[in-house]
């Protein structure tokens, strides 16, 4: 099953190995890869909670996909029918 947090990972990686290449302040570069830590700490629990809601959503509409399914529409319209030609009979 695909995961974002290997994507993550690969991105926030490339940022790092970028910062470590180009960046010669050591103070600077341990703030910024301190940033992308934070970062990718952040990006991967949002990540999570918008799979785990997107499972959620679909589980619960497959169940009322379902349970629509179980209703029996055709004896919904024999009572309807009942109803309506006992209603003209008056």
């Amino acid at each position: 099953m695909f995961t974002a947090d290997a994507l993550i990972d690969t991105v926030q990686t490339s940022k790092k190995t970028l910062v470590n290449t180009f960046v010669t302040n050591e103070t600077v570069k341990e703030a910024m890869i301190n940033f992308i830590d934070t970062q990718s700490e952040y990006t991967k629990k949002a990540a999570k909670v918008g799979m785990d809601t997107m499972t959620t959503l679909t589980s619960e509409t497959v169940k009322q996909a379902q349970e629509a399914m179980k209703f029996d529409y055709t004896k919904f319209g024999e009572g309807i029918m009942k109803a309506y030609t006992a209603t003209g009979k008056k």
